[in-house]
């Protein structure tokens, strides 16, 4: 069915749930590649760096990829992470287009508190943009 699915995340509950669907469709093909792609915005990333002041802020990007790496693990599906710069939404729509990806997993609301209240932003540029079918996770 789909063999080759990207994943989008930031680690917000949204983004956790759209994982645990793209571990599941990829589960009903041994073949499958699940492509988990974090992009780091400068906006964001300034912010990051002074909230975290002296720590690892990429060990901190890691560990919100953590539980979707280790339910990767567990149901032994091939799965790759790839960190990307920009800003989210475009960054997405075209790692998705030149990569030709079978279909774009992705929650509905991201970390971003001003999307709270309407489907992000990030999700609907992705689900107009991309090329490929987009499954947009509560």
């Amino acid at each position: 069915m789909f063999k080759k699915i990207l994943l989008a995340t930031d680690g917000s509950q949204h983004a956790i749930r759209a994982g645990e669907k793209a571990m599941e469709l990829a589960s009903y093909d041994q073949h499958a590649q699940v492509d988990i792609i974090y992009v780091i915005d400068g906006k964001d990333s300034k912010e990051e760096v002074i909230d975290n002041w002296g720590k690892d802020t990429s060990q901190k990007r890691k560990e919100k990829l953590a539980f979707i790496e280790q339910k990767a693990k567990h149901a032994n599906i091939k799965y790759d992470v790839i960190f990307l710069h920009g800003e989210p939404g475009p960054t997405i729509v075209s790692h998705a287009n030149e990569n030709h990806y079978d279909i774009v997993v992705i929650g509905s609301r991201g970390l971003n508190t001003l999307q709270e209240m309407v489907l992000g932003s990030v999700s609907h540029k992705v689900a107009k943009r991309v090329d490929c079918p987009v499954m947009i996770v509560k």
